[in-house]
């Protein structure tokens, strides 16, 4: 998987570059020139090869949750460093030195990064995102055009995800997986005549196409687009009706039956 442009993004000095790894994972390296932060370090090959390539100093990492692919490369990267390593205080990260739950901040001044972070538990118990500067870091919780496998009940994941849908419609997304042309297929399937879908598959295959990531996205485009986001509506209600069988209560019941049809979708 080709490494992608610069992500867009505010005119604060920062880049944000995706940093591929394993089979469709993004390792964030967000930089200023010199100074740079990773977030989900699942691998330290690629990350110490990008810092080399770029001349960078990686002075801090970032971690949402604790599975392997997004922490595996933090034993190496901290080595021969000593710097601080920030994760959710619920989970089990290696070498933490910043346990950070709702409210925390990430204050750091190379690279100069201001970052609050948000508690989304539903993937994981103790998931957390880094949101500041209009940039989303949300590891596995939501994905563009879907949302991460759950192990909480689904009403745990559909607070998350509209506590996520409530950041500024501009707001760049971040998330850790190239999932987006699978995603659409499936949201295809729940939400055929959504117009702004239809539009964002054609876009998307054209950048695959062209080896480009296609990340970020923007909460504007999650709302309009991500059948995840979008369970109060109509459509997606009658949709899970007809494959639950029975009226769902409501929105998180709506998008439980749909994540579970998600887990099924082939």
């Amino acid at each position: 998987m080709p490494e992608g442009s610069p992500g867009r993004g505010p005119d604060d000095g920062l880049t944000v570059l995706p940093v591929p790894a394993f089979e469709d994972n993004y390792l964030w390296l967000i930089h200023d020139g010199r100074d740079a932060v990773v977030v989900d370090p699942g691998d330290a090959v690629p990350v110490e090869a990008a810092l080399a390539r770029l001349g960078l100093s990686l002075r801090a990492i970032l971690v949402t949750h604790s599975h392997a692919d997004h922490i595996g490369g933090i034993v190496a990267l901290t080595a021969s460093r000593d710097i601080p390593v920030y994760g959710p205080a619920r989970e089990s990260i290696p070498r933490l030195t910043h346990a950070v739950g709702d409210g925390s901040r990430v204050s750091l001044g190379a690279p100069a990064l201001a970052l609050a972070v948000l508690d989304v538990p539903g993937h994981t118990v103790g998931h957390v995102a880094y949101y500041g500067q209009n940039r989303l870091f949300c590891g596995d919780t939501l994905f563009a055009c879907g949302c991460g496998r759950i192990d909480q009940p689904a009403a745990v994941m559909h607070d998350s995800l509209q506590r996520l849908a409530a950041l500024p419609p501009a707001t760049l997304v971040y998330c850790t997986h190239e999932y987006t042309a699978a995603n659409i297929r499936f949201a295809l399937s729940v939400d055929p005549d959504n117009a702004d879908l239809q539009r964002r598959r054609d876009t998307v295959a054209a950048l695959r196409e062209a080896g480009v990531p296609s990340l970020p996205s923007t909460i504007g485009e999650e709302l309009r687009s991500n059948p995840f986001l979008r369970c109060e509506t109509d459509v997606l209600r009658q949709v899970a009706e007809m494959s639950a069988g029975y009226p769902p209560s409501g929105p998180a019941a709506v998008f439980g039956e749909l994540r579970t049809m998600k887990n099924r979708y082939r």
